[in-house]
């Protein structure tokens, strides 16, 4: 079996007092004796729902169905908790490389963070598996030959919503943006699929991250008259800002239109106050037999169905396993060359395929929030209205500028 440790971000400067036992021989060109695989991830902020110890345990599931060893070593798991500073996840991924000989890092949430810590793997010649930063910047003007971008990103949550609301007549929009990269991104792209679409932004406004009182927001968008106020914030802060839009009077008279929900996020405000609400993900645990039978597993350990990243995240690391074993070692290089020319089948992911950038293209899905009166069972809260194919959904490669794409 393999070993697993929750790191926390507060021992940052310890040395770590579990190492992999010296006496496990190397396997023909595996470098250390074990493979070791970092989740950082967000263990008590914003993002703890979506992410934190969901992430961790997907992780876990991963190396345990994969068999606890990979080309004769075993898999150990560790995780630490970002707190979604950029500073704390590069410092972390720095530890993680030198000191505790980390192969690969995953989930990764809170895209300032995610873009400091790619950076750091870059650096030291090892692989970054994003599933929770949602940037382009990842797979763009910021990509890496060892970063992949795994479950979504903003040009794929855009292009499925901000396009859908706008052919359904909302075309005049108006944006509360937090103020940092994830933000920036998702407004961007939001804006350019609006204009797409032949919509409006009439206007935007950027709120302090994280928040907890968007009223002066709020007004600022009731005042624009645009038809749909756009939300490209997530977890509490979306959700707080469409519980005190419903508070105001603003929603139903404009529309909410959120450009990230998860099914956690959906949850905790209820089918009341979220139905009607139009999203994009790349999954959903009630999709078809083979994702009901792992969200069941992974709820039996977590009590909670998991979100679009969780399952990005088990299905990145196993992804990742299947490339070392395949690869026959865990140097960086060799991993990521199987990484890029072996398809993604999986629960999560049906004929993906990473990217010369980094960008795991895969379908994604166009949902709606059920009424409580069409919800039959616990978490019975999507429709799937649309199958959106994945060289829809994610950016083409004639709009990148990452020069990977151009070798």
């Amino acid at each position: 079996m393999f070993k697993f440790k929750v790191v926390a971000a507060a021992l940052a400067g310890a040395a770590s007092a579990w190492l992999a036992p010296s006496a496990i021989a190397q396997s023909g060109k595996m470098s250390d004796g074990v493979v070791k695989i970092g989740v950082q991830t967000d263990l008590s902020g914003i993002y703890s729902d979506l992410a934190g110890q969901g992430s961790v345990l997907a992780a876990k599931m991963a190396a345990e169905d994969f068999g606890g060893k990979v080309n004769g070593v075993p898999i150990e798991v560790i995780a630490g908790d970002t707190q979604n500073k950029p500073d704390v996840a590069s410092n972390m991924a720095r530890r993680w490389f030198d000191e505790d000989k980390v192969d690969m890092i995953v989930d990764l949430p809170g895209s300032a963070a995610a873009l400091a810590a790619v950076k750091v793997a870059k650096e030291k010649n090892r692989i970054a598996m994003v599933s929770s930063g949602g940037t382009t910047r990842l797979t763009n003007e910021d990509c890496t030959d060892r970063t992949v971008h795994w479950a979504y990103d903003t040009y794929a949550l855009a292009n499925g919503t901000a396009r859908a609301v706008t052919q359904q007549g909302g075309d005049t929009w108006f944006f509360i943006t937090p103020d940092y990269a994830f933000g920036h991104s998702m407004e961007k792209d939001a804006s350019e699929a609006i204009k797409a679409a032949g919509g409006k932004v009439l206007g935007s406004v950027r709120h302090p991250f994280p928040g907890s009182d968007f009223s002066t927001y709020l007004l600022q968008a009731q005042s624009s008259g645009a038809k749909v106020i756009g939300l490209a914030n997530a977890a509490s802060d979306m959700m707080t800002t469409i519980k005190q839009a419903n508070e105001f009077g603003i929603s139903p008279k404009q529309r909410l239109a959120s450009m990230i929900v998860m099914i956690t996020d959906i949850h905790a405000m209820g089918l009341k106050t979220a139905q009607g609400l139009l999203s994009t993900d790349g999954f959903y645990w009630d999709l078809n037999d083979e994702t009901r039978a792992w969200s069941k597993r992974f709820f039996e350990r977590h009590k909670r169905m998991p979100t679009m990243i969780q399952a990005g995240v088990y299905s990145a690391t196993l992804h990742y396993l299947k490339s070392i074993k395949a690869a026959g070692t865990d140097e960086a290089g060799a991993v990521m060359a199987k990484i890029k020319a072996t398809p993604v089948n999986d629960f999560f992911a049906k004929n993906g395929k990473v990217r010369a950038d980094g960008r795991m293209v895969h379908d994604m899905l166009l949902t709606q929030v059920k009424s409580p009166a069409e919800s039959k069972y616990p978490w019975d809260y999507y429709k799937v209205l649309k199958v959106i194919p994945g060289d829809q959904a994610y950016m083409p490669v004639s709009k990148s500028v990452c020069p990977l794409n151009k070798k």
